[in-house]
């Protein structure tokens, strides 16, 4: 019999995700015609913006036409779009990066689970726990993690966020050789300003470490003082990895397309101590297993920049930003301690009574039909916590707000 990577059987059984969907088919079979609210998973429910779906079209025409079809494109990404992410995204904020330093994908997702290939399985890792589970599921997966005791790694630098330090990690104290950063954080839906952000670049300078940044919900950004890139901070592109999104900017969840940015800048070394530039290796990866995302998503991704575009997606991230708002001051009327909201769609509740995670989650679904994600799913940090989206629509959002106000004054 085949050999296998013995690195996933040391994954726990269940996904987390996977267990919140057992749970709720579980309680849904008994109790059917109760309507169910769920505000577990971060996916989107708004449709996506005219100007995209005018472009997948006219896309979809191409490919039926022998003169205009497209069937493999660059595994790099169309140039058409990665000029638009580059002016958009980086020049208009003052940010230097050329379009050959951007990789487009099927979304960050992937690109922050596969980035891993390029690295040692000897490089030390830490993360900011509570943490979204890719991060370190993919590092157990390539070797990395160690051996689980008491729910953390032993070969992982988790590094707290909760209420006690307001949410603003501690700088590592092990000389990590990989730092995972995501801001606005999911799932804690909390921000660091320039200052704060600038102290993790300034620390991956002087020890020779490398930030892996996912900035999937920038867009979300209300607060001056937030940076929507970690490039804004001076001496990023020389220690920082950006991983970007269109799935909660523009609803493509189902249509899938994001990228990633490896500045020139940024060097590795080899087994003989030879210096490596890691854009050359992520090519490389991309080439050897990737074939590029569809050219009609890539389309899509294009209208988004145009002025129609710009003002659509806004409208929506507003749209999810007034719920946000709403379930925020809601929940926190109803006496339960709460973050995010401000500059994420994500809430975090702190669980109230010392009820744990499970235990807050098995409550609101059986007293509110309402579903949230436990936190303890995102790390050790997240026992104690519960998050909410603002991804469902304004009515539900209203109507889970006056669920979890009843539920609170019977407490």
């Amino acid at each position: 019999m085949i050999r296998i990577n013995d690195n996933f059987i040391k994954l726990p059984a269940s996904y987390l995700f996977s267990e919140i969907a057992r749970r709720v088919e579980t309680f849904a079979s008994t109790h059917k015609g109760e309507p169910i609210i769920r505000m577990g998973i971060g996916d989107v429910t708004r449709p996506i913006c005219p100007a995209a779906v005018e472009a997948m079209h006219k896309a979809v025409a191409d490919e039926a036409d022998a003169s205009t079809f497209k069937g493999y494109g660059p595994e790099q990404g169309y140039m058409f779009l990665r000029e638009k992410i580059v002016e958009h995204d980086y020049w208009k904020r003052g940010i230097d990066i050329s379009a050959d330093e951007v990789f487009v994908s099927d979304g960050a997702k992937s690109d922050t689970g596969n980035i891993g290939d390029i690295f040692s399985s000897e490089c030390k890792v830490a993360v900011t726990d509570p943490v979204y589970p890719v991060y370190i599921d993919t590092n157990v997966m390539s070797g990395r993690a160690g051996s689980l005791t008491d729910g953390k790694w032993s070969r992982i630098e988790y590094l707290p966020c909760s209420e006690e330090n307001s949410f603003v990690p501690s700088l590592p104290a092990m000389a990590p050789d990989i730092i995972y950063l995501c801001y606005p954080n999911n799932p804690t839906g909390t921000t660091l300003t320039r200052t704060q952000l600038k102290a993790w670049v300034d620390y991956a300078k002087s020890h020779n470490a490398l930030i892996l940044f996912d900035s999937a919900y920038e867009a979300y950004i209300s607060e001056a003082d937030v940076p929507h890139s970690i490039y804004e901070i001076e001496g990023a592109k020389e220690v920082a990895i950006e991983f970007r999104s269109f799935s909660k900017t523009a609803g493509f969840t189902g249509v899938r397309c994001g990228y990633t940015v490896v500045p020139h800048e940024l060097k590795g070394i080899d087994a003989d101590g030879k210096t490596v530039e890691l854009n050359a290796l992520w090519n490389r990866r991309q080439c050897t297993k990737f074939n590029g995302a569809s050219y009609i998503s890539q389309r899509a991704a294009e209208a988004l920049y145009s002025e129609e575009g710009q003002k659509q997606i806004r409208d929506t991230i507003d749209y999810y930003m007034e719920n946000a708002r709403m379930l925020r001051e809601g929940i926190a009327q109803a006496g339960i301690r709460c973050r995010g909201g401000i500059n994420a769609p994500y809430i975090w509740i702190k669980t109230p009574g010392n009820l744990s995670s499970w235990q807050f989650f098995d409550l609101m679904l059986s007293k509110c039909h309402v579903v949230g994600t436990p936190g303890v799913g995102f790390g050790p940090s997240g026992e104690g916590y519960f998050r909410l989206t603002a991804f469902s629509s304004r009515e539900n959002t209203a109507e889970a707000v006056e669920r979890i106000k009843r539920l609170a004054a019977h407490m």
